[in-house]
């Protein structure tokens, strides 16, 4: 059996996200649904996780849930961050750039370099590529990074002029690292249906929904405070269809 809550999981969050879990665990088994001791961390927490058999719960991504997962799993719920400006289970990305970068407005980024954690991100890349062709400005393929808190490294570094980072983890980051919290917010994308929990395909997601939203309820304050976490429902899936595809990095690239 396979449990795996990566998606905002370093610092503070790693700890509530254990107690977290510690109480899902106990919903879960009260309800007849097995479920592991502990979470599966690293490398074998994402991909592996989605589509192992034996998933119980995770958290993905939108993207990949709506281009590679929706109809291999089962939709179990979306957590609820408050995001500021976003409807209750959505969140957005917040693009950054280095203080002293003249530039600053988005439109003035035509051109620039985007630090991006992967190209089946949602916040990283899809939502940013969205938000730009919106604009008409086209924000090129800089370099991949791998997550979030290197794509601000990059930006740190001067090694891309802008990145896209998840609200979420951009609040946690910033309480982290003076450098992050530094970064000049240079505009937000649109609201998007936020990061899913969900479980093997056959699972019934009924009853983890009910132990992850008893769970939640009964986090501790602070816990709740370190995972930024207000709630837990359910939003229809066809809202994560809906979202659009950009075109992939290679192709932007091609156009160079």
């Amino acid at each position: 059996m396979i449990a795996s809550l990566g998606m905002y999981d370093f610092g503070p969050a790693q700890g509530a996200n254990d107690r977290l879990w510690a109480l899902i665990r106990t919903g879960l088994r009260g309800r007849g649904v097995a479920a592991p001791e502990t979470l599966t961390r690293g490398e074998h927490a994402y991909w592996d996780a989605w589509t192992a058999p034996d998933l119980v719960l995770s958290q993905t991504c939108g993207y990949p849930f709506r281009a590679r997962l929706h109809d291999r799993v089962a939709y179990v719920g979306t957590p609820d961050y408050g995001v500021a400006g976003c409807p209750p289970g959505h969140y957005r990305s917040v693009f950054v750039a280095r203080p002293d970068d003249p530039r600053r407005h988005l439109s003035e980024f035509h051109g620039a370099r985007l630090a991006y954690n992967e190209p089946l991100s949602q916040s990283g890349w899809a939502a940013p590529q969205s938000h730009a062709a919106k604009l008409g400005i086209s924000l090129l393929p800089g370099v991949q990074t791998g997550g979030h808190r290197l794509s601000a490294r990059a930006v740190i570094e001067g090694a891309a002029d802008i990145a896209a980072l998840d609200a979420v983890t951009h609040a946690l980051l910033c309480d982290l690292d003076p450098e992050v919290a530094a970064l000049r917010i240079v505009a937000l994308t649109d609201p998007t249906p936020g990061l899913p929990f969900i479980t093997a395909r056959g699972q019934d997601p009924a009853p983890i929904f009910d132990a992850v939203s008893e769970a939640v309820a009964a986090l501790a304050p602070d816990d709740r405070t370190a995972l930024r976490l207000k709630g837990f429902l359910r939003l229809p899936v066809a809202d994560y269809l809906a979202v659009p595809d950009p075109p992939p990095p290679e192709q932007i690239a091609a156009l160079i």
